[in-house]
């Protein structure tokens, strides 16, 4: 389909075809509950989105990825490397490195503000040296860049039908309600990268420190008082859903199954983290795929409804993508 999608975007180098199908594939291996989410889009905005995500994913391997045996040292200038040659790329529109040249390009075309970037590029080297949050609100500035911004960032994609700034709270919160779903369900993962991104101030209200952690991982064993603080970071979370909900009415009609599939794919993890006892610590709660594949019908049926009136998203450059095809399979 990639073949189509930018037929559809009017991507004709094929140079910038290949980075735009790079990034697809970067998505598709990584994010697989947001690429499901993304197939709902019109095909001629799928690019751009992988895009982003494809970007988002090679940053967060260089600061992740075990299996590479670099060092701290070695990641941030990696990091430092890879900053440059975005900056280079929003400034010229090109590079030798696929994933940026896609991105500068969808950053081109959709008037994308390059201080997200980067804010987020910025969050990406806080992760080499911080490993855990004291408060909510000093996790919530660290999400800024690694979460909020990934809204703001699709929001010239997707399209409004307001002002965009009215949509731009509700798009941030969209961002953090699923980065706090994937601190919920990595607990484990990530405490075995030494980070803990459940606010301690959280932790401790209900008995719990690192070490417990530390602990229930090494031993299988669960424990009351964690389970009691993973319940209240649920809670958290449901309330920064909440936070996003008004702003899916705000979209593009046509833009609207997609995020609202992600937004209940997405919830469906907080209930298989509590439909499973909370024992995040010990095992990843997942969504099953008759729930994941009954809700990407749901989201076609959707778009169905919306196909008739759809109108492409206003685009803040000279090169405005082609929208005649703007077809979902």
């Amino acid at each position: 389909m990639t073949a189509r999608e930018l037929d559809a975007a009017g991507v004709t180098d094929p140079g910038l075809r290949e980075a735009y199908a790079h990034c697809r594939r970067l998505n598709a291996r990584h994010g697989k509950t947001y690429f499901l989410a993304t197939r709902l889009l019109p095909a001629a905005r799928r690019p751009a989105v992988h895009a982003l995500y494809g970007f988002a994913r090679w940053a967060d391997d260089i600061v992740d990825d075990p299996a590479t045996g670099h060092t701290p040292a070695d990641r941030a200038r990696a990091l430092d490397a890879l900053h440059r040659c975005l900056d280079d790329g929003l400034r010229g529109g090109g590079s030798r490195e696929p994933v940026v040249r896609a991105v500068a390009h969808t950053a081109a075309v959709y008037g994308i503000d390059h201080r997200h970037f980067a804010d987020f590029m910025a969050s990406m080297r806080s992760d080499l040296t911080v490993t855990d949050y004291p408060t909510y609100a000093d996790l919530r500035r660290y999400m800024h860049g690694s979460a909020a911004v990934m809204g703001l960032q699709m929001l010239p994609v997707l399209g409004t039908v307001v002002p965009q700034e009215e949509a731009v709270p509700h798009a941030a919160a969209l961002g953090i309600a699923f980065q706090l779903t994937n601190f919920l369900r990595d607990v484990g993962e990530d405490l075995d990268r030494g980070r803990v991104y459940l606010p301690a101030d959280l932790l401790a209200a209900h008995g719990v420190d690192r070490a417990l952690l530390r602990w229930s991982r090494d031993t299988g064993l669960p424990d009351p008082r964690i389970t009691a603080a993973l319940q209240a970071a649920a809670a958290l979370t449901r309330g920064v859903y909440r936070e996003a909900q008004p702003g899916l009415a705000m979209l593009d009609p046509v833009s609207r199954p997609c995020i609202r599939t992600a937004f209940v794919l997405y919830g469906a993890i907080l209930d298989a983290v509590r439909d499973d006892g909370y024992a995040v610590l010990h095992r990843r709660a997942v969504v099953s795929r008759r729930r994941r594949a009954a809700t990407a019908l749901g989201g076609l049926a959707r778009l169905a409804a919306t196909r008739v009136t759809a109108r492409p998203p206003a685009v803040r450059s000279g090169r405005v993508p082609h929208y005649a095809q703007e077809e979902t399979p």
